[in-house]
């Protein structure tokens, strides 16, 4: 799922792996660092990782950084 707003995109994306606070701190870690990346909310009860950024974000580069952090990237939340 993704929202475009005049200056920011939103997306949702579904990742797998996550069970507690320290696992939303490493997604939320390494997806914070990609460029133009300006918030980041992972939930790991939803598996939901909601991420806004200055322009839409390769699925590529999302995966890599979730696989980085340790979990599983599942795609864009439908």
């Amino acid at each position: 799922m993704t929202a475009e707003t005049d200056t920011q995109t939103t997306t949702v994306y579904r990742v797998t792996g996550m069970t507690c606070g320290h696992c939303e701190g490493a997604v939320t870690t390494e997806i914070s660092a990609l460029p133009g990346v300006s918030s980041v909310k992972a939930v790991a009860a939803t598996g939901e990782v909601t991420v806004v950024s200055a322009t839409a974000l390769a699925d590529e580069d999302v995966a890599a950084a979730v696989d980085e952090a340790g979990y599983a990237f599942a795609g864009r939340a439908a």
